[in-house]
């Protein structure tokens, strides 16, 4: 009521009350610490994660896409099988990446290296294409119809001249470091054709040209573009094991030529599918019936023997 008058101490009882009433409290919320299997039990023993520990579990593949999570992802349309019962002669490895996890599956061998002929190629006009980016430059029309014929003709006499702009080998160390290769070489005698790859190699070179790391975000697209139009006589291997539909948007790059020194033909096959990559190469003798297009026929066999029925 307003303007009644309050008896003296009448202000300091509620504030006595209230520090009793806490004291309880805090004396209850001791007892709890101390009981075994109170909730605060836990609470009071408890220490924070050492930060070493955290930053191990949370370490993740270099070599690896990053990608977000999913609840579930269609399998890819090879899975792992032995291909003995194709019998082909010489020396084979094969190689497949998924794009989606950067997980690899492959032959035994497929970290075992083999010259690449024009496969290549790919990488040396991806080079050409990243540097002249980052340094300012536009290619002129008459360098691009230049790298089409590299692409997609195999055009030995242009991939020289671009190999030269680039630095030469230093180009291939370049495609070591950028791509994150770990079994293959510079050639020995520094050209672009005896550089040493694998085919596990050969799929994270695919992963690097279709993300984009070695042309670079303003050619990526017109490179594998380019690929996708590879002509005879490159267009045989890989995207030849799939339907005519499917065919067109596979893009490719192969390497055949005939080895004197080691007496044998090496054929050599990249592929970038929707979901994959993949590498597969051949070391056939010399003598084997066909040549080349014994590897080329091949390459084809052991797409189509590893993928999947319902493919």
């Amino acid at each position: 009521m307003a303007g009644a008058r309050r008896r003296p101490g009448s202000y300091r009882r509620p504030l006595a009350f209230s520090a009793l009433a806490a004291a309880l409290v805090g004396l209850l919320g001791l007892s709890l610490r101390v009981i075994p299997g109170s909730p605060l039990e836990a609470t009071a023993n408890s220490h924070p994660e050492p930060t070493s520990e955290r930053s191990t579990q949370q370490s993740v593949d270099r070599n690896a896409p990053r990608v977000a999570p999913s609840p579930s992802i269609a399998p890819l349309p090879f899975q792992a099988k032995n291909l003995d019962s194709l019998k082909i002669k010489g020396w084979y490895a094969w190689s497949v990446l998924d794009k989606r996890t950067g997980k690899i599956i492959g032959s035994a061998n497929m970290g075992e290296t083999s010259t690449t002929a024009s496969l290549i190629k790919s990488w040396v006009v991806a080079d050409y294409l990243r540097l002249s980016a980052a340094e300012g430059r536009t290619p002129s029309d008459a360098k691009l119809a230049d790298a089409t014929k590299i692409i997609r003709d195999s055009d030995n006499t242009r991939a020289q001249e671009f190999y030269e702009n680039v630095g030469g080998s230093d180009s291939i160390e370049r495609l070591i470091s950028i791509c994150r290769l770990t079994d293959s070489e510079v050639a020995s005698d520094g050209g672009w054709s005896r550089t040493e790859l694998s085919p596990r190699d050969t799929a994270r070179l695919g992963l690097c040209i279709d993300d984009g790391r070695a042309a670079g975000p303003k050619w990526t697209k017109w490179l594998l573009n380019e690929m996708r139009q590879v002509r005879a006589p490159g267009d045989f291997g890989i995207r030849k094991a799939f339907p005519a539909a499917q065919q067109k948007k596979i893009a490719i790059k192969n390497g055949w030529i005939d080895r004197d020194k080691e007496e044998e033909y090496h054929v050599n096959c990249l592929a970038i599918g929707d979901t994959w990559t993949m590498g597969v190469m051949l070391r056939t003798p010399f003598g084997v019936e066909g040549g080349w297009e014994y590897g080329m026929d091949a390459c084809e066999r052991i797409t189509k023997a590893l993928l999947r029925p319902a493919t």
